[in-house]
């Protein structure tokens, strides 16, 4: 009688948990996705340095900081940074209404209304390009415009890739009016 009475039990117990166990799809999705970590700062200002040189000072009024696979920081409220010589002067500034920071890769995309300009009046205009830091450049692949301190205007369709500070610029398909013409 005791074996029986065992048997139902088990019996008991193993349809109790086969009905109980029904799970959601949404919670097993909820406890074994990835979480993204965030970050938020506000009224932001770093200052970026090489080698204990002092090369640019990024001010933003909002920052969010993201821990995913790939660690990255948003802009999305406009950013602005000066870039400084070796002397620690201002010689170009630089303002864009987004930016993306992928630390791995130590570059920025910047988009919306990128505005490079340098102390000698040159101005650099573009909807969008990448600052590489490591590399201290700039560039895109798309359109820009040029309005240079010597009446210079020029306008490409093909990208460009430009030093820092404005002195060393490559463009690709430029189309222009030079001074003189």
């Amino acid at each position: 009688m005791t074996r029986v009475s065992h048997r139902i039990w088990a019996l008991v117990l193993a349809v109790f948990f086969l009905v109980s166990c029904e799970n959601d799809e949404k919670q097993i999705a909820d406890l074994t996705g990835k979480v993204v970590m965030v970050e938020e700062g506000k009224d932001i200002t770093s200052y970026l340095s090489q080698k204990g040189v002092m090369k640019a000072k990024l001010v933003a009024p909002l920052l969010y900081r993201y821990q995913a696979d790939t660690i990255y920081s948003e802009f999305p409220d406009s950013l602005h940074v000066d870039f400084y010589d070796d002397s620690t002067r201002v010689e170009t500034q630089l303002n864009a209404l987004y930016g993306k920071y992928i630390e791995t890769y130590n570059r920025i995309f910047l988009r919306d209304s990128v505005v490079v300009f340098n102390v000698e009046g040159d101005t650099l205009r573009c909807p969008e390009m990448w600052w590489d830091q490591s590399k201290a450049l700039f560039y895109n692949d798309t359109t820009w415009r040029l309005d240079s301190r010597n009446g210079t205007h020029l306008k490409g369709t093909g990208g460009f890739e430009a030093s820092q500070d404005l002195k060393r610029i490559t463009f690709k398909n430029p189309r222009g009016v030079f001074p003189g013409q």
